[in-house]
C-alpha cells in the first residue's frame, strides 16, 4: 500500500510522491517562544515527529527542519513586562520548550533555525517581493499587496470578500487595503535595539510570516514535499507563506499540507480565562512524558482530541504494560540462557503497523496493532514458548514502539522512574513503601504470616499494590 497524507490544500488523501525519489524535505512552524510550551504544542510536536520517525523507519531520507520564533510582538512585551531583554528572554525559553520536548521522547529537528539568525534572508525576499509588484513600502513599514496574488485563499478556501468583512487597519498601520499583512514592521520608540535591524526601509524588525518562507526556502528550496503545523496556522499564517512565497518565486511552496486538530481541556476549548490553561511542565509534573505521548498517539492528529485526566490515566496504563511485558520478556530470556543474535521482526504484525500508518500516519490504528503484539508476547511468555519465539515478538515490540516513540528507556529503569512518579501523584512516600516491603519479608522469614499480610492490606489502602515473583517482591501504584 503506498503513503497516503490528507492534504489541506485538496481537502482529501493523495498518494504520496516526493520531489526526489526517496528523498523528502518537511518544514513544521514551530513554537513561539514567550512562555513555557502548552499541551497543544505537545501535540503538534509530537504528530511531526512521530511521522518523521515512521517515514525514516520506512527508508526514506527525510531533511526535516523545525523553526524557533525568537522575534514577535508578544516575546517583545512579556520581555519588557519582566525587565529582560526579549533576545535572551526568548533564548531561555528555546532552552525550556527543549526541555519539555526531551521529556516527550521528541527529537530535534535536522535543522531548528531561529528568526533572529535569518534577518538578510527575510530582508532579500522582501525585496523580492516590492520588484515584482507584490509589496509596497509605507512609512518604514513593509505590507504585502493581497489583491495582487490572485490565489489568496486557495488554503483556507477562503474569498477576498469575506476577508474584507471582517478585516481592519490596527492603529499605526499604514496599509492602502485592510486586507493586506506585514513583511516588515518599523521600529517603534523605546523597543531594544536587540530586536532591531537596518533594511533598505529603515530599521525595523521582520513580520511574523516572512520568516518561515525565508527559512524554508533557505533549508529546503523554493519548493518542497510537506509543511506542517497546527490547523489553527492555516490561516493567516500558511495561507500568507504561501502567497508570500509563491508571489516571489512563481512555484509552488509545498506539495503537501498537513495540519493536526486542536486539543481541549475536559471538553473546553484551553484557555488561561477559564482556568483550564495546561503547560507542558504542568503536566510533566503529575505525569511521565511517554504518558502524555501515549495519549496524544490515541488519537489521530488531525481529529480534535479532548484531554482528560482519565484519558490521560488509561494512556499510563497503557506504558505501564508495554515495559512491564518487555521486562518479563528480557528475564524470561535470560532464564532460558538465550543467546542467539537479533531476530527478525515478525512479518505479519510489521505488515499491520505499516498499513495504519501509510494511512495518513493513522497512530490510533497503529497503537491498537502494537497492544496485539505486546498481548501476543505476554501469551507466550505465559505458556512457556520457546525463547526463539519469545524472542522475536520481544524485538518486534521494540521495534514498533519505537516508531512511536515509545519504550526506549530500559524497562527496569522506566518501571521505576514511573512508578516514583505515580507514588508522588498520589502522595505515597516511595521510602515508605520499600520499607514497609524490607518489614513484610523479615515478617515472613519469621514465618510471622498474619504481620506479612497486615503489611500487605496495610500498604493497599494507601493505593500500592505488592506483588511477589521471581526477582522478588516488586510494587505498583494503583490508579
Amino acid at each position: 500500500m503506498p503513503l497516503r497524507i490528507f492534504s489541506t490544500l485538496t481537502n482529501e488523501k493523495q498518494d504520496f510522491a516526493p520531489l526526489r525519489p526517496g528523498r523528502i524535505g518537511m518544514y513544521v512552524c514551530g513554537i513561539t517562544v514567550y512562555d513555557l510550551a502548552h499541551i497543544g504544542h505537545a501535540r503538534m510536536l509530537t504528530a511531526f515527529d512521530t511521522a518523521v520517525r515512521f517515514l525514516r523507519w520506512s527508508g526514506w531520507q527525510v531533511h526535516y527542519v523545525r523553526n524557533w520564533t525568537d522575534v514577535d510582538d508578544k516575546i517583545i512585551r512579556r520581555a519588557g513586562e519582566r525587565g529582560e531583554d526579549p533576545r535572551q528572554f526568548a533564548e531561555r525559553f528555546i532552552e525550556e520548550c527543549r526541555r519539555d520536548m526531551q521529556a516527550l521522547n521528541v527529537m530535534p529537528g535536522d535543522a531548528e533555525p531561529k528568526a533572529t539568525d535569518h534577518i538578510p534572508e527575510m530582508v532579500a525576499l522582501i525585496a523580492q517581493l516590492i520588484e515584482r509588484g507584490h509589496a509596497y513600502a509605507s512609512q518604514g513599514d513593509v505590507y504585502f499587496a493581497v489583491r495582487r496574488f490572485p490565489a489568496y485563499g486557495k488554503l483556507s478556501k477562503r474569498n477576498l470578500d469575506d476577508l474584507l468583512s471582517g478585516a481592519r487597519v490596527e492603529p499605526g498601520e499604514q496599509k492602502r487595503d485592510p486586507l493586506d499583512f506585514a513583511l516588515w514592521k518599523a521600529a517603534k520608540p523605546g523597543e531594544p535595539p536587540s530586536v532591531t535591524w537596518e533594511s533598505p526601509w529603515g530599521p525595523g524588525r521582520p513580520g511574523w510570516h516572512i520568516e518561515c518562507s525565508a527559512m524554508s526556502q533557505k533549508y529546503l528550496g523554493i519548493t518542497f514535499d510537506i509543511h506542517g503545523g497546527g490547523k489553527d496556522l492555516v490561516f493567516p499564517h500558511h495561507e500568507n507563506e504561501i502567497a508570500q512565497s509563491e508571489a516571489a518565486s512563481g512555484q509552488d511552496l509545498a506539495r503537501y499540507w498537513m495540519h493536526n486538530g486542536f486539543i481541549t481541556m475536559d471538553f473546553e476549548k484551553m484557555s488561561k480565562s477559564l482556568g483550564n490553561f495546561k503547560t507542558i511542565r504542568d503536566l510533566l509534573a503529575h505525569w511521565d512524558g511517554e504518558a502524555l505521548r501515549a495519549f496524544l498517539l490515541s488519537t489521530h492528529y488531525r481529529h480534535p482530541i479532548n484531554f482528560t485526566e482519565s484519558a490521560v490515566a488509561e494512556a499510563d496504563r497503557r506504558v505501564d504494560y508495554f515495559y512491564e511485558t518487555l521486562a518479563k520478556g528480557d528475564a524470561f530470556l535470560t532464564a532460558k540462557k538465550y543467546t542467539a543474535g537479533e531476530p527478525r521482526a515478525i512479518e505479519e504484525h510489521v505488515v499491520a503497523f505499516r498499513v495504519a500508518m501509510e494511512d495518513d500516519f493513522n497512530t490510533a490504528e497503529a497503537t491498537a496493532r502494537l497492544e496485539r503484539v505486546y498481548g501476543h508476547l505476554n501469551a507466550r511468555i505465559d505458556s512457556k514458548a520457546r525463547p526463539e519465539e519469545v524472542a522475536a515478538l520481544l524485538h518486534t515490540a521494540r521495534t514498533l514502539s519505537h516508531v512511536l516513540g515509545l519504550s526506549s528507556r530500559a524497562p527496569l529503569e522506566a518501571i521505576r522512574e514511573r512508578r516514583t512518579l505515580a507514588a508522588r501523584r498520589k502522595g505515597i512516600d516511595s521510602a515508605w513503601v520499600e520499607e514497609r516491603i524490607a518489614a513484610r519479608i523479615a515478617a515472613r522469614k519469621a514465618k510471622d504470616f498474619a504481620q506479612a499480610d497486615a503489611i500487605r492490606s496495610e500498604v493497599a489502602v494507601r493505593g500500592v499494590e505488592l506483588r511477589d515473583g521471581p526477582q522478588g517482591t516488586d510494587w505498583r501504584v494503583l490508579l
